[in-house]
């Protein structure tokens, strides 16, 4: 019987083994010694944290907090991103203006949003719901203008030979045709929305995510600080998985570029 090495089974698998690699690398490099304990915990201190922080609900606390500020800011980047992508893309005047606008505020880390936000709102929820949308909302922007902008003239020129104008060319041609590069701007936004949010809750008390990586770090305790940070892993893995990489999967089945 002929094995299949790309079925599930074997991708689980390969994924198993390659986080246990990591696990025994860590051990390793831990019995080595070449940082001090308090500096480099186990593997297992950082375990026993782990099962310790959900037990008393103190990571699930966070998580909600800090989930439900990043859906409230990535979704506001996420419409106004792609609507200004889309509109950036096919309006010359607002490429030549306000394109070359955002190109230079892209290049701001997040962190420099957050001086202003606190200007302006205070030390509140809407100071760490601006930064992250300030922090994603250029990239997802910027993918959006780059998939539109890309399309391949021979989609256009079918559609409009199909009988496809105006608003209908829109949704029905330049649309899907941009999708894939607007998934990968997506996804980027997420990322850039996470970096955003930690930067946010770290300078300032706000019960997240952020919040327990600065209490460890001013405790001097690693295996919280190493623990808040293999959560956020997860948390991003578990995006790629359930919502990221399904979406692109679904694109490229209908692009015929996978098997259903």
């Amino acid at each position: 019987m002929e094995i299949n090495f790309n079925s599930p089974f074997f991708k689980i698998l390969r994924q198993i083994v390659f986080y246990l690699f990591l696990a025994a690398l860590w051990q390793i490099l831990f019995n080595l010694k070449f940082w001090p304990r308090y500096l480099f915990p186990s593997p297992g201190q950082v375990f026993e944290t782990l099962i310790y922080g959900f037990r008393d609900k103190t990571f699930l606390i966070a998580i909600g907090i800090s989930l439900k500020r990043l859906l409230i800011g990535y979704g506001i980047s996420m419409v106004f991103g792609t609507t200004l992508g889309l509109l950036i893309g096919k309006i010359k005047f607002l490429d030549e203006t306000v394109g070359g606008f955002l190109v230079g505020l892209q290049t701001l880390p997040s962190i420099c949003w957050l001086p202003l936000a606190i200007l302006w709102f205070g030390l509140n929820e809407s100071a760490i719901t601006f930064v992250v949308v300030m922090g994603s909302l250029f990239s997802i922007t910027m993918a959006t203008d780059s998939g539109v902008k890309n399309i391949q003239p021979i989609y256009l020129r079918a559609g409009l030979t199909m009988g496809a104008t105006g608003m209908r060319l829109f949704t029905h041609v330049v649309l899907p045709a941009a999708l894939p590069q607007v998934l990968i701007g997506l996804k980027q936004g997420w990322s850039f929305a996470w970096r955003s949010l930690m930067a946010g809750e770290i300078l300032f008390v706000s019960m997240g995510l952020g919040h327990l990586l600065n209490v460890g770090r001013e405790l001097n305790d690693m295996s919280q600080v190493i623990a808040v940070m293999i959560v956020m892993v997860m948390m991003g893995v578990f995006m790629e998985l359930l919502v990221f990489g399904t979406a692109e999967r679904r694109v490229r089945q209908i692009w015929g570029l996978e098997r259903q």
